[in-house]
């Protein structure tokens, strides 16, 4: 070899290179993301990310891409040059040549360094894009989640979506991570398939097989050995992706049940239900650990074909070409770099084999990501009340309201609230008193008609046990605004309204404030979030249910007192509401229902 001019020839060659990769890579992910489904999984997935727009920035990214993908060119390139480089060493070794044998190990010191070097910036790379790729993904999931509140109404779906926390927080992890590792490495794969296919034709002879003369034996024989490999493997791991997709599931309903009962530790202390939890969790694991032995012997038959395969290849290469070196047809260097390219050329046909793995991973991720987008759009597209601004009034026009099962619930509901008034809703256990609500509130799919109140935050529903985010007592207080809106005094202020005044010098604590609050300092802070907010229209749904008579007639005399103007709409069973509704409406059941104002 020309060292004197490789240098140039292997700068234009990794450039010609990289252009043929970067056409034949479009044609493949255009066939392949039109004509599989995982290749549309992944169009879903990457290409509003990848999507360029009219600026620099928006096209750095593919500059970058072209970068690393060159990168990728440029170290196939140097491990070619250093078989090469290898073989020369052997060679003078053999050839007792010292001179020879000291530039050789000059040689692949430097190409070596360049290689660590390359390496070591790819790496940086794509690092960077994985990051960066991975939290533009975590905002658009999180986003297509809350949207529409699909991360509610995603559970009337016809295939409600498990533990939707794990899809989004871990398998957009692993998508990036192996949407470039696989990528890259198989593209790795394709240009070492290919360099060292044509050093292994150099250094290939003629070989009797079966009374046939075959040309160039190594070769055909290379490929013929791991293509028939990859088929049986292929088979043999094929059940490993059903395996890997019901591993996550298992995991985390099991993990889910772990957390469930430390949210319900006291209930289920009072109770003594140790027993039932740990039969619970016990078979629970018991699916995990079953799924588990399934994979590892699944893997296990993959890992010891593929390991006797790739043992086999070793001493392959030498058995071949052990003749041709006795007879002093080639040179020590040659055999060893025979070797080299016949295990590049090997590992390169292997890719796919070895990975196969990595790749049901792969698949099941995918399955579970764009399964979790489907779940978001069909949720969107569940029926719902036709909701319409309307400012300080409330009218309900026709509202039909009935069980997943197509019982109704309510009929023909039509009422109208002006500004002040208060309605009442009383019923039996079942009637659809909170399902009124959240229907009202667009969170029951199986409801139609027309509504108009106010929106946004003029609006504010409080439901039997306020949600308490994570955070400070003033975030809480404040919810769903932001903590820092409020000032210090009217915190203050209000806590002291609703009795709360021994909360007064811990605003800014952080503590789990669900399980400090006892239930009735929990609805005792909705009634404070209410009197903050000030909004046009309040939904209560059994928010008193928790304090006692004389509490309760305290907190809505001062709803009443502070927001006169408010509409409030209340559920709950105690005749003391009855003084601060304007209007009664009672569910009879079966669809039925009766209107009637507030007597005095």
């Amino acid at each position: 070899m020309d060292w004197q001019h490789q240098w140039l020839t292997s700068f234009t060659s990794t450039a010609a290179d990289s252009g043929v990769i970067v056409l034949g890579g479009a044609i493949a992910i255009l066939l392949l993301t039109r004509y599989t489904r995982w290749g549309r999984q992944f169009r879903r997935l990457a290409f509003p990310y990848f999507r360029p727009g009219r600026t620099w920035a928006s096209w750095r990214l593919l500059v970058t891409l072209l970068l690393l993908l060159w990168l990728t060119v440029l170290g196939v390139r140097l491990e070619v040059l250093l078989s090469y480089a290898t073989n020369g060493l052997f060679t003078s070794l053999q050839a007792m040549n010292a001179n020879m044998f000291w530039f050789h190990v000059l040689l692949i010191a430097v190409l070596a360094t360049i290689y660590v070097s390359s390496s070591q910036v790819a790496y940086l790379i794509t690092q960077r894009l994985i990051i960066h790729w991975r939290t533009w993904l975590n905002d658009h999931a999180i986003g297509d989640w809350l949207d529409g509140r699909a991360y509610h109404l995603g559970r009337f779906v016809k295939a409600p979506i498990d533990n939707p926390d794990q899809r989004i927080e871990q398998d957009i992890t692993q998508f990036t991570e192996q949407s470039y590792g696989l990528s890259l490495d198989a593209i790795a794969a394709a240009l070492r398939l290919v360099s060292f296919t044509a050093v292994l034709w150099s250094l290939s002879g003629a070989m009797t097989i079966f009374g046939y003369q075959v040309p160039r034996a190594m070769v055909f024989l290379a490929y013929a050995y791991v293509i028939t490999a990859s088929v049986v493997a292929f088979k043999v791991g094929r059940p490993l992706i059903r395996l890997n997709f019901l591993q996550e599931k298992l995991s985390a309903s099991y993990r889910y049940a772990l957390m469930r009962l430390m949210d319900n530790s006291e209930n289920v202390a009072f109770y003594g239900g140790e027993g039932v939890e740990r039969t619970t969790l016990a078979a629970r694991f018991s699916s995990v650990i079953a799924n588990t032995w399934a994979y590892v012997k699944g893997s296990l038959k993959l890992q010891v074909f593929n390991s006797a395969v790739s043992q086999a290849s070793v001493v392959f290469p030498f058995i071949i070409q052990a003749p041709r070196f006795f007879n002093r047809t080639i040179s020590l260097g040659d055999v060893t770099q025979t070797a080299d390219a016949f295990g590049q050329v090997h590992d390169a046909l292997s890719f796919f084999r070895n990975s196969y793995g990595d790749f049901a991973a792969y698949r099941a991720t995918l399955d579970r990501l764009t399964a979790l987008m489907d779940a978001n759009t069909e949720s969107r597209a569940l029926s719902s009340p036709d909701v319409i601004h309307r400012a300080d009034t409330l009218e309900i026009e026709d509202l039909r309201v009935w069980r997943p099962n197509s019982q109704p619930l309510i009929e023909g509901l039509t009422l109208s609230l002006g500004p002040g008034q208060a309605l009442l809703v009383r019923g039996p256990s079942g009637s659809g008193k909170t399902t009124l609500l959240r229907s009202l509130a667009s969170l029951w799919p199986h409801a139609h008609g027309i509504v108009r109140r106010p929106m946004g935050s003029h609006t504010l529903f409080l439901s039997q046990q306020p949600y308490l985010p994570l955070g400070s007592l003033r975030t809480a207080l404040a919810y769903p605004e932001a903590g820092h809106r409020i000032s210090e005094e009217r915190a203050r202020e209000v806590l002291r309204w609703v009795q709360l005044g021994h909360l007064e010098d811990r605003l800014d604590d952080e503590a789990h404030w669900a399980r400090t609050l006892s239930p009735g300092e929990q609805q005792r802070l909705g009634f404070a979030r209410v009197l903050l907010t000030r909004p046009s229209l309040a939904f209560l749904d059994e928010a008193t249910s928790a304090v006692d008579e004389g509490l309760e007639h305290a907190l809505y005399r001062l709803i009443r007192e502070r927001l006169p103007r408010c509409m409030l709409v209340s559920v709950g069973h105690r005749s003391t509401l009855h003084a601060f509704h304007t209007h009664h409406l009672h569910l009879l059941g079966a669809g039925r229902w009766g209107m009637d104002a507030a007597s005095g």
